[in-house]
């Protein structure tokens, strides 16, 4: 069993209703790691879930408290909300960079997931922006400097790569169709264990004495279609991809 911390996948939406001469505001909050987290639950993992305005406060500042993790995974989280905790954002007080600190973590032999969506990686309109952060540096991918969301509406369909038959053996070779993701490049020496219309989709690397992991696209909607959701294939996916992180095992490029 392995101890996993989520942070991301939560969003508040505020509308503005307006009927004629009236009108009137609503704000609803949604979060989208149900089926994620229930797919690391069967297979016997505990999940502690942080939502965006609880990561913001509440990720770990430092080593030790990532110590209690055997892996992070980030989700839908923008780089600037572990940068810009309260205290420095409101009051000017010096933190601890987190994104550096959990750098650092993998390094010393940690285990990272970064998961695609809006705020991955560099994200809609580079809001994201992990390009220029020290997280960068363990990912096992580059990232593109501006906007590297790709829509794809009609749908496209991740394969996996001889490697990923060989450490991902529960899953189809054929995946339903995903309904977009984020345009990645392997680093030299990672390993690409599926791909999308000729990019990357699953890839896993090394940092240091740590392994981190990259998934293109999302772990729900909009990304997600409901084919996918409903595969049999997803469970096995993500706790394959867990499984990957946690092996001691080296990997070919």
């Amino acid at each position: 069993m392995a101890r996993v911390l989520l942070a991301g996948e939560s969003w508040s939406t505020t509308s503005v209703h307006t009927k004629g001469f009236d009108s009137f505001i609503t704000s609803t909050y949604a979060e989208g790691a149900d089926g994620f987290i229930a797919a690391l639950e069967a297979a016997g993992h505990a999940v502690d879930f942080q939502p965006n305005h609880v990561a913001a406060e509440r990720f770990p500042f430092t080593a030790e408290a990532l110590d209690e993790y055997d892996v992070v995974v980030l989700s839908d989280i923008g780089a600037n909300t572990l940068l810009l905790p309260q205290a420095v954002f409101l009051t000017g007080q010096a933190r601890p960079n987190r994104l550096a600190v959990l750098a650092d973590w993998v390094r010393a032999g940690g285990r990272l997931l970064m998961v695609g969506g809006y705020l991955s990686f560099t994200g809609i309109e580079a809001k994201a922006n992990y390009r220029n952060t020290p997280l960068a540096h363990v990912l096992p991918v580059e990232l593109e400097l501006a906007d590297d969301r790709e829509e794809t509406p009609e749908g496209s369909v991740g394969t996996l790569t001889e490697a990923g038959r060989v450490v991902l053996p529960a899953l189809h070779e054929q995946w339903p169709p995903i309904l977009g993701y984020q345009r990645l490049t392997a680093k030299v020496g990672a390993t690409t264990l599926a791909t999308v219309q000729g990019h990357p989709l699953v890839v896993v690397g090394t940092a240091g004495a740590g392994r981190t992991a990259a998934v293109a696209t999302d772990m729900g909607p909009h990304w997600l279609s409901s084919e996918f959701m409903n595969w049999d294939g997803f469970a096995a996916l993500w706790n394959g991809v867990l499984d990957v992180l946690l092996s001691t095992e080296e990997m070919s490029a």
